[in-house]
Order: C-alpha cells, then sequence, then structure tokens
C-alpha cells in the first residue's frame, strides 16, 4: 500500500529544522546551513509533482541540500586556494584621495537623475544623445540634469575647500 501524499508544507514544517541541524554539523555555520536547506526545499517546491511521487521525498531533498553544500564548500576552497597562489607579495594599494572622497559624496546628494547622468557623462564618456536615449528624455532635458548638477557640484566642492583651507 503506497504511503500517503504528504502535502509540501507538511513536510516543510516537518522536516526543515532537522535537516538545517544535518546541515549545521557540517558547515558549522548556521545561516550557510539555512541557506542550502532553503534552496533545496525551494528547487523541490518548483518540481513538487515529481518530488511528491518519490517513496521518499526528504531523501531526496536532503541530497540536493548536501549536494549543494558540498558544492559551495568546494568553491570556497578553490577561491582561498586561488587567493592564496595569486597574492601579490606586499601589494598595498592606496585608498581614495580626499577630493575622490568629496566628489562621491557629493554626488550622493544630487537627485538619481542628476547624478546619473553626471556619472554617464563624465566618467562613463557618454554623449548627450547616448544619454538621452537611454533614459528615453529629450536631449535638452540630459542637458538640464548636467548643468544643475554641475552647479550644485561647485557649489558643494567650493564649500568642502573653503572649510577645509
Amino acid at each position: 500500500m503506497p504511503a500517503p501524499r504528504v502535502s509540501f508544507d507538511e513536510l516543510y514544517a516537518a522536516h526543515y529544522a532537522d535537516l538545517t541541524v544535518q546541515l549545521y554539523a557540517y558547515f558549522g555555520d548556521r545561516q550557510e546551513a539555512q541557506d542550502v536547506v532553503q534552496e533545496a526545499f525551494c528547487r523541490a517546491l518548483a518540481r513538487w509533482r515529481t518530488v511528491a511521487a518519490y517513496d521518499d521525498p526528504v531523501a531526496w531533498i536532503r541530497r540536493v541540500a548536501w549536494n549543494l553544500a558540498v558544492s559551495k564548500w568546494r568553491r570556497t576552497r578553490t577561491a582561498l586556494s586561488f587567493m592564496r597562489k595569486h597574492r601579490a607579495a606586499d601589494e598595498q594599494v592606496a585608498g581614495p584621495s580626499p577630493e575622490r572622497v568629496a566628489l562621491v559624496a557629493a554626488l550622493a546628494t544630487l537627485p538619481a537623475t542628476q547624478r546619473r547622468a553626471t556619472v554617464l557623462h563624465y566618467l562613463a564618456d557618454m554623449s548627450i544623445a547616448e544619454i538621452a536615449d537611454r533614459e528615453g528624455v529629450p536631449e535638452g532635458t540630459v542637458k538640464s540634469w548636467l548643468f544643475r548638477a554641475r552647479a550644485s557640484l561647485a557649489a558643494q566642492l567650493t564649500t568642502e575647500e573653503v572649510r577645509n583651507a
């Protein structure tokens, strides 16, 4: 006599915690264990008609969770190995200059449209026509955004220079 089919919600409620504990013992990290068990249940839900017909749907979910855990461990191990092999000896990257920090802070105060237009025009070297096409607005609108952004940035950066002098 076949076992009665259980709903996904019932299976999840009955086995999520147990599977998480098993994977926690493997990972040693509760959050990672929860993530892989959750992903395994998501994959089971996506093909629930097939998984529910298995003799032991929990075994399938457990296998998927363990496979995810092993894959994650292998990717992490490979990445760490790569980092150790390719680490440059005492290579230090200089931090951002005070001017760059001030510019980024000033850009953050601009409205999103002005900030986007400024970055695309001055940092991505896009023309006004390209920005207008990308944003779906007339070129005059982009010119207005850039004008307002330059005025605002000039006022902020000049004020910063005066304060720091």
